[in-house]
């Protein structure tokens, strides 16, 4: 194994600071709480209201519904489309709440092969097709859409509903549409650390069809109408309004965020495109079809984990997705599918840091510690 090794000066760049989503906006986010608080505007109120309607604009969506979380979310989703039995399939890189949602809803989850970029294989999709299959549930992971054209010839072939997990993905389009709208109904969310995060739990589900929106609304509160009849069985999963009024503060400058996270990945580019024991993701522009928003930045590395050490030994952090494992690889959960693509993938699989505290010179320093490490 080789000896790690430690350049100096040295930064320490953590992976995601989450202190600083409080202290950059210290003055700002404590102005809305006492707003908020001094209206007594906790549940369902004005912000949550103008949230929805501002991200269903932003989307080019007909119908945006805040949730508890987008685990909730997903479930709601599934549910609102009939989807209650049966297999859905889904990529086994993804989170396990993909998965968990799934099985909630009342449906088998069945976990299918990666493609090279990291997203659902289409053709995995296909191959997996059976009676039983009611949806597909692609992940838009770390930002990027997948082929929804191909998902969308798959599913229409097959009669099929497509519910979006684009936890990850605000903001990515695919053909000029962003991701979340392409199905019957998507989830996003709010996690401090994602793309546009609150700071606690939150979500949001998105649906163009208006049936699903209604069948949404009471899922999400008690199987309430917008009248405020019960009408159906529901649950408790509605995004609180203190969280509502700092996520909508916090959309004005979503725009200029994107910019800065692909600002980054070209930076990273332009520093390790060349070394030939990295697969790094797409550039910004790379492919027209795609505009990506880079939630993460997740490479493929030889050597992965002494290359982790190395980094970790000059003050960089680091991630490796989901524990380590992909869903299918927790024994736990049952699943019995060979997947050996992504097997073999999750043993290169490397997060490097990409957020907004992240400064080009420290993003360099990034850069310079893995050139070293590959090339001394």
């Amino acid at each position: 194994m080789t000896p790690v090794q430690t350049l100096a000066p040295s930064t320490t760049i953590p992976f995601f600071n989450y202190r600083h989503l409080f202290t950059s906006e210290e003055e700002e986010l404590v102005a809305i709480f006492r707003d908020v608080g001094r209206r007594g505007a906790f549940i369902l109120q004005q912000d949550l209201e103008r949230l929805e309607r501002n991200l269903a604009s932003y989307l080019d969506a007909r119908h945006v519904l805040g949730v508890a979380n987008a685990t909730d979310g997903l479930i709601i989703a599934l549910r609102a489309a009939g989807i209650d039995s049966g297999e859905v399939i889904f990529s086994s890189h993804t989170m396990v709440a993909t998965a968990s949602a799934i099985h909630f809803a009342g449906a088998t989850p069945v976990p299918v092969e990666c493609g090279p970029d990291h997203l659902i294989d289409p053709a995995a999709v296909e191959a997996t097709i059976n009676p039983r299959t009611r949806a597909i549930l692609p992940t838009q992971l770390n930002g990027r859409a997948a082929d929804m054209e191909a998902l969308g010839k798959i599913a229409a072939k097959h009669g099929l509903a497509i519910i979006e997990d684009a936890a990850q993905a605000l903001g990515s389009r695919f053909d000029g549409r962003c991701a979340g709208t392409f199905g019957a109904a998507a989830a996003i969310s709010f996690f401090p650390a994602k793309l546009l995060g609150c700071l606690g739990d939150g979500g949001c589900v998105v649906t163009q069809d208006d049936d699903i929106y209604d069948r949404l609304l009471q899922l999400h509160d008690h199987g309430r109408r917008a009248d405020g009849e019960i009408i159906s069985w529901g649950l408790n999963s509605r995004l609180d309004n203190l969280q509502a009024a700092i996520l909508d503060y916090r959309l004005d400058a979503y725009p200029a965020a994107i910019q800065r996270r692909r600002d980054l990945a070209s930076l990273y580019e332009s520093r390790l495109g060349e070394l030939e024991e990295l697969k790094l993701p797409p550039a910004p522009d790379a492919d027209a079809r795609h505009y990506d928003v880079y939630q993460n930045y997740e490479i493929e590395a030889q050597r992965r984990d002494a290359l982790r050490e190395h980094l970790k030994a000059n003050g960089i952090g680091t991630l490796i997705p989901w524990g380590g494992k992909a869903v299918h690889q927790w024994p736990a959960l049952g699943f019995r599918q060979e997947l050996p693509f992504t097997d073999a993938l999750f043993e290169r699989l490397l997060l490097l840091p990409m957020n907004l505290t992240l400064s080009d010179s420290e993003a360099h320093q990034v850069c310079d510690v893995i050139e070293y490490f590959y090339r001394g």
